[in-house]
């Protein structure tokens, strides 16, 4: 079903905040939080400093990831009063490894409108500033912080013929990129930290040299990964340890044969027979 996002109607307004210079808003997003009659806000001091700075006055209410669900409620009283609802994280676009997701389905669930104005996000600076290749990129957030659960997410990754763009606290930074060598491969990286900010830094290496040159690092980090977009290589198997490799994936013998015949150039005749050599 379709709807208009300009028709009148109580609206929801996603309102993207600086995530660093204060000078990176819109127009449109200080002109939508003075027009808006209530905000929900991840942070209430941080929100407070920055409508402070424009002169702006407004109420706020506290709403992260621990209460956001609580406020639906809230939130769908004050729209079913014909008030506008504006939503936003301490920095950055709200939803996008943020809270507001909550919200907005609620909202949008009850048929009220919800508008994501354009601006600031972390990703899109530290993928165009990368040197690494931008298009096609896979934007994935935070990893698990468990480590094992943080290994399959990576496993279940390197494979994917795209740009991987992760979010990272500074206390999981080491951590994090060692199980990338280790799962991933020694691939080209970027690291971004304190985007915007006076003291915005950006690290571009391989996944083997950076490891060591931000032990110390602070901040709030993203993190861009070479993608796969080589394929994986099996120069290094023999032709029975490529088919052994696919029929552990689930593959049949047949397909396997026709698999590895098709990454190395060979005819399926000969993959075939070297395969039933060993029988």
């Amino acid at each position: 079903m379709s709807q208009k996002s300009y028709n009148g109607s109580p609206t929801v307004y996603l309102i993207p905040t600086p995530i660093g210079n204060m000078e990176d808003i819109t127009i449109r997003a200080l002109h939508t939080l003075e027009m808006v009659d209530v905000i929900f806000s991840e942070d209430t001091r941080v929100t407070s400093l920055l409508l402070k700075h424009y002169n702006i006055q407004k109420k706020l209410i506290s709403s992260h990831q621990y209460n956001e669900s609580k406020n639906v409620t809230k939130m769908l009283s004050y729209l079913s009063k014909g008030k506008q609802v504006g939503i936003v994280s301490d920095r950055g676009t709200p939803v996008i490894s943020d809270p507001g997701y909550e919200l907005a389905h609620a909202a949008i669930e009850n048929g009220y409108n919800v508008v994501g104005l354009p601006g600031p996000t972390a990703l899109i600076p530290a993928l165009i500033t990368s040197g690494i290749q931008p298009m096609p990129f896979f934007f994935y957030g935070f990893l698990n912080s468990k480590d094992g659960k943080r290994k399959k997410e990576l496993e279940s990754l390197k494979k994917i013929p795209a740009t991987l763009i992760f979010y990272e606290a500074p206390h999981r930074i080491q951590k994090t990129l060692e199980d990338m060598l280790a799962i991933l491969g020694n691939r080209h990286v970027s690291i971004s930290r304190e985007i915007s900010k006076k003291y915005e830094e950006i690290y571009r290496e391989t996944l083997e040299n950076i490891i060591g040159q931000v032990v110390d690092i602070k901040g709030e980090i993203v993190i861009i990964v070479e993608g796969n977009f080589q394929g994986e290589n099996h120069d290094n198997l023999t032709i029975i340890e490529h088919i052994n490799l696919f029929l552990k994936e689930g593959m049949t013998v047949k397909d396997a044969i026709k698999q590895v015949a098709h990454d190395r150039g060979l005819p399926k005749n000969e993959v075939y027979q070297e395969y039933h050599r060993g029988d």
